[in-house]
């Protein structure tokens, strides 16, 4: 039977449908819901901190049909202790200036380990940028942020510490705080030789973000093992439009669905204040407006969508690269109108909620 977090989705149809969550070890079926559901944020505030409700022990060597081999680098090999520690650190404030700010803050496990609304508060409320991308599937990324400017996962996980609108730290203050703490000093002693430092303090987060793996979807068991009533109708026919008249596949192939490149669709073009993306990174003119793909395992979880969170459901999505995207002078050339009708665009958002 899949493991969490392959199951995620039914668990949390079950729980809004029951208009409540499961209390802290409850068991439904194979997995264990994470966490609770946020309330709206507020204006001065952060999210309220998630507890955490991962399944007591996560798998480090199972990998769920439809994804191939997970990279881990040599320098930074995954072990039990690693992934507990990095675990811990996930969910507690501990990394943040002001000890009300954690990973899952903003990387919420109930919403796919993204963000719950659209640009997420911070520290003492201080509203992002950007919105929270998913972690899922994160071990197979070429680089990270919407942007790209992380080159690997390690250089990821501490950045946000340091972000004035997010943990509003320093790394080198976040090291502190954990040398000062017993238990931290035991779990990093029991995961590395050199203790706490801020490499290891990296590499332990990173650790954990490898196991969050999401595959074996119905769509799998479609495509991989031949189970033609593992889709409905709707959702065939769906499959049949995203690799076909709709363009998907363009840029959401692969194993992943990303082809982790950076595209302008327009997306907030015409703002006073313009999030030039890749382009901020680069420095180059056609940079500008690009952000990286993101994977489509999950996404009925991750909404709001986009990287500002500016397009609250998959049916708004869908007609919005229908229309082809937002016209600009960097605006990918695969977006062009599509052409889809109303219920092409259902069959559409039916075949992304079966993965």
């Amino acid at each position: 039977m899949p493991r969490w977090p392959f199951l995620i989705v039914p668990l949390l149809v079950n729980i809004l449908a029951s208009g409540g969550c499961e209390p802290p070890g409850r068991r439904l079926g194979a997995a264990t819901v994470p966490g609770g559901l946020h309330p709206p944020l507020a204006n001065s505030a952060p999210s309220p901190l998630p507890r955490d409700m991962l399944p007591a022990k996560l798998s480090l060597a199972d990998i769920p049909l439809g994804l191939g081999e997970r990279p881990v680098p040599k320098d930074s090999p995954l072990t039990e202790a690693r992934v507990r520690l990095g675990r811990k650190l996930f969910f507690d404030p501990v990394l943040s200036a002001d000890g009300t700010v954690a990973c899952a803050t903003c990387h919420a496990p109930e919403h796919g380990f993204a963000g719950p609304g659209g640009r997420p508060r911070g520290i003492r409320g201080r509203q992002t940028s950007r919105k929270a991308p998913s972690l899922f599937n994160r071990a197979y990324g070429s680089a990270f942020f919407w942007d790209g400017r992380a080159a690997a996962l390690e250089e990821q996980a501490l950045r946000p510490i340091a972000d004035p609108d997010e943990m509003g730290s320093t790394v080198e203050g976040a090291v502190t705080r954990l040398k000062d703490r017993k238990d931290y000093r035991a779990l990093f002693a029991a995961a590395f030789d050199d203790g706490v430092t801020a490499a290891n303090l990296a590499k332990a987060l990173a650790s954990f973000e490898r196991v969050l793996l999401r595959g074996d979807s119905r769509v799998d068991r479609f495509r991989r093992k031949g189970e033609h009533d593992a889709l409905t109708a709707p959702e065939r026919h769906g499959l049949w439009l995203y690799e076909s008249k709709a363009r998907c596949w363009k840029c959401h192939g692969g194993a992943n669905f990303t082809d982790e490149a950076y595209h302008n669709t327009g997306v907030s073009w015409g703002n006073d204040r313009p999030d030039l993306g890749r382009g901020a990174v680069t420095r180059k003119d056609a940079d500008k407006g690009k952000f990286k793909t993101p994977t489509l395992r999950g996404v009925a979880l991750t909404g709001p969508y986009m990287h500002d969170g500016s397009l609250k459901t998959l049916e708004d999505v869908i007609e919005f690269y229908n229309r082809g995207g937002s016209a600009n002078a960097n605006l990918d050339p695969a977006l062009q109108p599509l052409g889809l009708s109303k219920d092409e665009v259902k069959a559409l958002v039916a075949f992304l909620k079966a993965l």
